[in-house]
């Protein structure tokens, strides 16, 4: 049986101001993916990096979804 390659993924983010500084970015397609940072630049970093994680976790857990 031949293995499958990576599989890309594309999801939502949404960026919104923090009233106290800083950015906040919510991945509602998957619950609770959430960060922040100080610029918008940081907070997409962020981001990524808690998709990557989130992702991590699930097929650890073997919940990936298909």
């Amino acid at each position: 049986m031949k293995r499958a390659g990576p599989q890309t993924f594309s999801y939502s983010v949404f960026y919104e101001q923090d009233s106290q500084g800083g950015f906040v970015a919510f991945v509602p397609s998957l619950p609770g993916c959430h960060t922040q940072g100080e610029t918008l630049e940081e907070t997409e970093r962020n981001v990524r990096e808690a998709i990557a994680l989130y992702i991590e976790s699930l097929s650890a857990h073997k919940e990936l979804f298909r």
